[in-house]
């Protein structure tokens, strides 16, 4: 290696992945944090942590000046961006190597080539791949997009230029829909990337997502390692990934790798990276329905599944490359075995339209049977600063069904409290009948979201259990086990009143309460009485914050009369816009906020009095 330290200028658990191979590698580890996570697991796994400054990301992780005194300060010989953040920041890339560190990553030009989604098109287009019709064009104006997208055709989606991740990512069904949607989208781009530009894209009505793996060296070697399927998602944000793609032919996939290939080929790509196509399964995938979509000049969120079936540390790799090295394998060394699949475990209430939530980790455990990545740890803190994603469960099989439904005990045996999280969530996609049949396509989810978000229950046996633990013996005195008669007893399920039938001795003293897990869903049960608190009114009219946040726009004025559904305002939170509605119809009393205000968590913005 031709260096023996590196900065980690990220956080969480990609933050903890690069460590782990870094420090196996015998390099020294820098981690850098903002005020918020100044005791992460990140910064204490390092070998040494600098702190970049406050905790908003703009002031801290997305600072590339504080980046980079961090590592001169620390006597850093390299640094890893890891993903999200500067990763993809040309920009930061060549500070870098200007400072005379090595940057982990490809060379800015092709960052440059590729960052932009318009321009890359174009690119790839040039370099014989073929791209998704749509409007790549300068003309930014309303007038010029909205003729564009009519004769496009709608379906449209809308996409941030310099998006990703499904950051100003909107579709738009109808025409009338158009100019509140773009707007919406470039108020998203430019916070997310400081660029408010967009394109314009047919939306394929059965569009599963494929991508592939590449990586290039300084020695002019580039190859693939195989594709991935990360069709599930919700709201263009990947939700389950698998490698491989299931239901795909030999043809279809030979044309991914060739085109793959080819597309890192004309940007001369070196380290890690991922080309991601849209392909229509409206029909059987065939080569003709695949299309290029974009290039993530990066390492992947989703990279351990492909590590999982190549047996390659991809890290590792970057490490290598960056080093000057030559690639470990050529294209005919690398092979692919078994199944593997990722799940994202976020910190986001699907009941409740999936709001990010908050808070302290009282309890933190995941399933066992496969790979855990995580930068939290039970009894951390989950920040309202940045991505909601606390841990990636992972796991590997001989066959495709044999990695579901590892994953699957793996998601259901998870239990977090009191940070909400899309667990159960999870647990029914994977039980989904499309998916379990190896169909997946990107509108799965919305089309049954209902059913994947409707409120779990705790089953009898597990209320009955738990309820037994926290009622004292004597009040089973004369009753027999097997007796025909049972007693029920009152408790709260999450502050809503319930019955429970006991039917055996109970425990010496009673708990005040207990947690009930089950399927990934935990609830709270504890002893009820008449007079005793009830679940919260939600119908008052008194619209609450969900989560602290930033109001970016108040949509009505006191005494306006307002319709139930009506939009009230919209509030930014987790790098997310979140609309508020009326509950009901009724007349707007009163309006404690104004656009731009930071806000707490269940602060009163409006109140609403029925007609």
């Amino acid at each position: 290696m031709t260096f023996s330290s590196i900065l980690i200028a990220n956080r969480g658990e990609i933050a903890c992945r690069i460590i782990r191979t870094a420090k196996d590698m015998g390099l020294r580890t820098i981690a850098v944090c903002s005020d918020a996570d100044r005791t992460a697991l990140h910064v204490r796994e390092a070998d040494a942590a600098v702190h970049i400054g406050p905790s908003p990301a703009q002031e801290s992780y997305l600072d590339g000046a504080r980046i980079l005194a961090a590592a001169k300060a620390s006597g850093a010989e390299a640094i890893h961006p890891g993903y999200g953040f500067l990763s993809e920041n040309a920009d930061f890339a060549d500070s870098v190597i200007a400072a005379g560190l090595v940057w982990v990553g490809p060379d800015p030009a092709s960052i440059r080539a590729m960052g932009l989604k318009d321009a890359a098109k174009k690119l790839m287009a040039e370099a014989g791949v073929p791209v998704t019709p749509g409007y790549l064009g300068e003309d930014q104006s309303l007038e010029r997009l909205t003729a564009e997208a009519d004769a496009i055709g709608y379906p449209v989606l809308i996409k941030a230029v310099a998006g990703g991740g499904g950051k100003g990512m909107r579709r738009v069904d109808a025409p009338a829909d158009f100019a509140d949607a773009l707007a919406s989208c470039q108020r998203e781009a430019a916070a997310s990337f400081g660029d408010d530009r967009v394109l314009l894209e047919k939306y394929i009505a059965c569009p599963r997502h494929l991508e592939v793996q590449i990586f290039g060296d300084r020695h002019g070697n580039i190859v693939h390692l195989f594709e991935r399927d990360c069709s599930l998602q919700r709201r263009h944000q990947k939700v389950i990934e698998e490698a491989p793609a299931p239901n795909i032919d030999q043809a279809s996939r030979a044309a991914l790798y060739e085109a793959a290939l080819r597309a890192a080929a004309a940007v001369n790509y070196v380290g890690a990276g991922t080309v991601e196509f849209i392909a229509d399964a409206s029909e059987r995938l065939s080569p003709d329905r695949i299309w290029f979509m974009e290039m993530n000049t990066r390492l992947q969120v989703e990279h351990p599944v492909t590590e999982e079936i190549t047996g390659v540390d991809l890290v590792e790799w970057q490490l290598r490359v960056a080093a000057g090295e030559p690639l470990p394998l050529s294209q005919h060394e690398i092979t692919a075995q078994g199944w593997a699949m990722e799940a994202r475990l976020y910190a986001e209430d699907p009941v409740r339209g999936f709001l990010p939530s908050t808070g302290r980790l009282d309890l933190f455990q995941t399933g066992y049977g496969g790979r855990v990545d995580t930068g939290v740890e039970e009894g951390g803190e989950i920040s309202p600063y940045y991505d909601p994603m606390i841990a990636k469960l992972i796991a590997r099989g001989d066959s495709r069904e044999e990695a579901r439904q590892t994953l699957l005990e793996m998601v259901s045996e998870t239990a977090v409290w009191p940070v909400k999280t899309n667990a159960a969530f999870l647990a029914r996609v994977l039980e989904q009948e499309d998916f379990v049949g190896g169909q997946p396509d990107t509108g799965l989810i919305e089309r049954h979201v209902e059913d994947l978000t409707a409120p779990p229950l705790p089953s009898a046996g597990a209320l009955t259990r738990a309820a037994m633990a926290m009622v004292p013996r004597s009040l089973f005195a004369g009753f027999r086990l097997n007796a025909t008669d049972k007693r029920s007893a009152q408790f709260l399920l999450d502050g809503a009143p319930i019955d429970v039938q006991l039917h055996g001795p109970g425990e010496e003293s009673p708990a005040p309460q207990m947690l009930v897990a089950e399927n990934g869903a935990v609830w709270r049960l504890e002893p009820w009485r008449a007079e005793g608190k009830a679940g919260s009114n939600s119908g008052d009219g008194a619209i609450l914050a969900p989560m602290p946040g930033r109001v970016l726009s108040v949509d009505v004025a006191a005494g306006q009369a307002v319709t139930r559904g009506q939009k009230l305002l919209t509030l930014e939170a987790m790098k997310m816009e979140h609309s508020l509605i009326a509950p009901f119809d009724g007349t707007v009393a009163e309006v404690l906020v104004s656009a731009g205000a930071q806000v707490q968590v269940e602060a009163l913005l409006v109140r609403v009095a029925a007609d």
